[in-house]
């Protein structure tokens, strides 16, 4: 039985080191192809430590991380993600952004992603926010490394009120697996009303 819990504060701080793992982990595949490495996560993670309405919804099998999700008010990530959203029509303090939503593959098709979303979307109104937003990488159907039978997670994301925000794509730099240096990613804003 996977167990799901909401952290915030220090209980939430103290789970980041496995948060940065499993984001390696994950990551790693497609479509991020992701070359992680701790120090970079580290950083990358400040943002929920100093964030006093930031939440991470864990899931755990026993007493290891297998999953997580994280989330703040937008504004706290306004310099790498406002931009894009800026035309939206949406205030940038009424968006509550759900970030990284990780799970090892082993644990998918149990509902841990619809419980992820569920508790950061609680949070999200809790806060008084009215829309929650996420976005995810793009890459182009015929890219090398996609795997055979690869299924992107748009039916998961609309099955949950999500669309695309029209011209809302942010850029977001990170080295690929089969590359020497960091490239740009495009990002692709999904967003719904709470």
């Amino acid at each position: 039985m996977i167990r799901v819990a909401r952290l915030t504060g220090a209980a939430l701080a103290e789970a980041l080191p496995g948060v940065a793992r499993l984001r390696i982990e994950v990551f790693r595949t497609f479509p991020y192809l992701y070359d992680g490495d701790l120090a970079y996560e580290e950083g990358y993670l400040q943002v929920y430590r100093d964030s006093d309405d930031a939440i991470l919804v864990g899931a755990w099998d026993g007493d290891r991380l297998v999953g997580a999700a994280t989330g703040t008010p937008m504004e706290d990530h306004a310099d790498d993600f406002g931009a894009a959203l800026a035309g939206c029509g949406v205030p940038l303090t009424q968006i509550f952004y759900c970030a990284e939503s990780v799970l090892l593959p082993e644990y998918r098709g149990q509902g841990v992603g619809h419980r992820f979303f569920d508790a950061r979307e609680a949070h999200a109104r809790a806060l008084g926010r009215t829309h929650c937003a996420f976005c995810g990488v793009v890459r182009p159907v015929d890219h090398p490394l996609r795997p055979e039978g690869y299924r992107p997670l748009d039916a998961f994301w609309r099955k949950r009120g999500y669309a695309p925000v029209t011209g809302a794509v942010a850029q977001f730099r990170w080295k690929d697996i089969d590359r020497t240096t960091e490239i740009d990613h495009d990002l692709q804003f999904w967003m719904r009303a709470l």
